[in-house]
């Protein structure tokens, strides 16, 4: 993989990340277009540089965090169903699941669509309160939202999507839910990146650790300026024009595939 390649990857990592359309499936994309092949360096490339980009929430967030241990403890609660699903999933995710863009196509059309029912619902229902806090979330708040972030082991079902959308579900206020959304990446791709590190990456060259650590710089510092936008954005707006972006893109992906183009 070339130094452009990176970088391409990095930026693609960094703008997705937090959007609720799949980092996951836009690096794949885009590295077949780019036409570089996949393997276990890709595979762990594309897990370990999403660190990066949540890195940028750590430092975002660092203090608002660190100031509460009710806010970590409920981090944690929350991560526990997605640990123990991407645990017990983590060779056949790796091995089947990531790169498959048939997987990723119909994931991000089926999302997109779920999106734009569920703001249509939304809209005709009272708005929730916006004194909210984290720290508030009971048990099974938190084991929901843990859960429907595990659907995120499957590529093209957004991490971010998928909580906020049950967060939404659950009465959560947009902002609160996508803060947590961010927040609740942390561990997990903390976890999954270590954990990806200890089964293969000791076998990494040299040169393929300094292609993961640009990766994962890039990635960081687009995220960083990605994170304050969505923040902007959402305050204002609904999701539904991340619904049609899936829509559209996953549409795309079938016709592409069926005729071969891909």
């Amino acid at each position: 993989m070339s130094f452009l390649h990176t970088i391409i990857l990095g930026l693609v990592e960094g703008l997705t990340e937090f959007l609720p359309i799949s980092s996951t499936a836009h690096m794949d994309i885009v590295r077949t277009f780019l036409s570089i092949p996949t393997g276990d360096f890709m595979k762990s490339f594309e897990i370990i540089i999403q660190l990066g980009a949540i890195l940028a929430v750590v430092v975002l967030y660092a203090k608002k965090v660190f100031s509460s241990w009710k806010y970590i403890q409920n981090l944690i609660i929350a991560f526990i169903p997605t640990g123990i699903i991407g645990f017990i999933l983590y060779k056949l995710i790796k091995s089947y699941l990531l790169g498959n863009i048939w997987v990723e196509a119909i994931a991000l059309l089926l999302g997109g669509v779920i999106i734009i029912l569920f703001e249509n619902y939304q809209i005709k229902k009272t708005e929730v309160k916006e004194e909210q806090k984290v720290e508030d979330l009971s048990f099974k708040q938190l084991i929901t939202l843990g859960v429907a972030q595990a659907l995120a082991v499957i590529p093209g079902v957004s991490r971010s999507g998928a909580v906020i959308i049950s967060g939404r579900a659950l009465g959560l206020n947009r902002v609160l839910i996508t803060e947590f959304s961010f927040l609740l990446a942390v561990p997990t791709m903390l976890m999954a990146s270590l954990y990806d590190i200890y089964k293969s990456g000791f076998s990494f060259s040299s040169s393929e650790w300094g292609t993961i650590l640009l990766g994962f710089v890039v990635s960081f510092i687009i995220a960083f300026i990605v994170i304050r936008w969505f923040l902007s954005y959402i305050r204002k707006h609904t999701f539904k024009i991340f619904g049609w972006y899936r829509i559209i893109l996953g549409a795309f992906l079938i016709l592409a595939l069926f005729f071969n183009i891909l």
